[in-house]
């Protein structure tokens, strides 16, 4: 891992990137705390052309998105053409929607449609990944197997197509081992959500990375072990300003890194 290797993933500042001078400003704490480069997720509606000015300005690069399910079916050739303006590779989908959740068989249909989504992403010289929570790490179908969700996933997609961007927060919060499963998406991932969890109050909560209960010795060691090319901070909630909350998470990470 690098320093240049780590961004922030926008989802985190929300609230501080809806209008194209909010996100501006934002850009540039994110570069003075010596991040290089961003996730795109959860900004207003904000051309395409100025979020990569903004970015460029800042010295940030675009490493990756996420899209919402519904602009990834209806407008597909767009959103290729917006990563290519980003220079940006890894197009992400932040969850499974609800309604393949509750149906029969509800892994196996949301694999096959993704799936053609995934296909056409990776025709046009680009790389889907999915983003888990903690559901995916439910036992599905067949419990005499010991399948989890994600298991599933990965049985039903193309390896060359469907890539993941593991969040290490909710894989641990959902009883699996976060370093063992970056080692078991070898080859399908190159992105990874890197986010601590602290116990407060007998409640689990999110943490800066290094500040809280995960074992980053070995999670990190994975990721170097199996090519992580991105190492992406997020915190869904802050319990201090989120942009103290990322400059901890980047010295943490910063003085771990090689170079």
């Amino acid at each position: 891992m690098k320093k240049e290797q780590l961004a922030v993933q926008l989802y985190t500042l929300r609230q501080f990137t809806q209008t194209a001078e909010a996100l501006d400003e934002t850009l540039a704490k994110i570069a003075a705390i010596g991040y290089k480069a961003i996730q795109v997720s959860a900004i207003g509606p904000i051309e395409p052309g100025q979020v990569k000015e903004a970015a460029d300005r800042h010295g940030l690069r675009i490493c990756a998105t996420h899209v919402g399910y519904s602009r990834l079916k209806e407008d597909l050739e767009r959103v290729i053409d917006e990563h290519k303006l980003w220079d940006c590779r890894y197009v992400g989908l932040g969850s499974m929607p609800g309604e393949f959740r509750g149906a029969a068989g509800g892994y196996d249909l949301f694999a096959a449609e993704c799936s053609a989504i995934a296909k056409r992403v990776r025709d046009a010289g680009l790389q889907f990944v999915y983003h888990n929570h903690r559901f995916e790490f439910e036992r599905v179908g067949e419990v005499v197997r010991g399948l989890t969700g994600m298991d599933r996933l990965m049985e039903k997609t193309a390896a060359d197509a469907f890539h993941f961007e593991l969040d290490t927060y909710w894989a641990q919060a959902g009883g699996a081992d976060p370093a063992a499963w970056i080692r078991k998406l070898d080859g399908r991932m190159k992105v990874v959500h890197l986010k601590d969890m602290e116990i407060v109050d007998d409640q689990a909560v999110y943490a800066e990375v290094g500040h809280g209960n995960m074992n980053w010795d070995a999670i990190l060691t994975a990721c170097r072990e199996t090519g992580i090319e991105w190492y992406i901070v997020e915190q869904d909630e802050c319990r201090r300003d989120p942009f103290e909350s990322l400059a901890m998470s980047y010295e943490y990470l910063a003085e771990r890194a090689e170079g």
